[in-house]
């Protein structure tokens, strides 16, 4: 099963995308903040990153731009509350951008979407490869 880390400053939040995406199949992992995620990624063993955008001392935009100097292929998805951050050209580098809800159906299908897509380009270039 895929390790889903779940970056967010909202305990409950976390709480409801723990259960929910444990429901999917998923393993997950989480972080209180961007700091957090950043370690949890260096350590090793994550195969998707769910950040919050708004959060204390170091915001998801900044915290993705430090997972993808880790690992540039790591998957990122932003989930915000603000829909106009989809305006600022740093979180274009995200793999998917979702305006959080109290339907998490978007989130789940956006996360399985890009796991797909990616699992389905490592197969690629494995077979490139050869």
């Amino acid at each position: 099963m895929p390790t889903v880390l779940i970056a967010d400053d909202d305990k409950n939040q976390r709480l409801l995308y723990r259960e929910e995406l444990a429901f999917e199949g998923y393993d997950i992992v989480e972080a209180a903040d961007g700091p957090e995620a950043i370690a949890i990624v260096q350590a090793g063993g994550i195969d998707m990153v769910v950040l919050d955008i708004a959060m204390p001392g170091m915001d998801g935009v900044a915290a993705m731009s430090r997972i993808l100097d880790i690992d540039n292929k790591m998957p990122v998805l932003l989930n915000t509350a603000y829909s106009s951050y989809k305006d600022d050209f740093m979180t274009w580098a995200a793999d998917a951008y979702v305006v959080k809800s109290s339907d998490i159906s978007e989130l789940k299908q956006r996360i399985a979407e890009t796991l797909s897509r990616r699992s389905s380009e490592a197969a690629d270039s494995t077979a490139d490869d050869h």
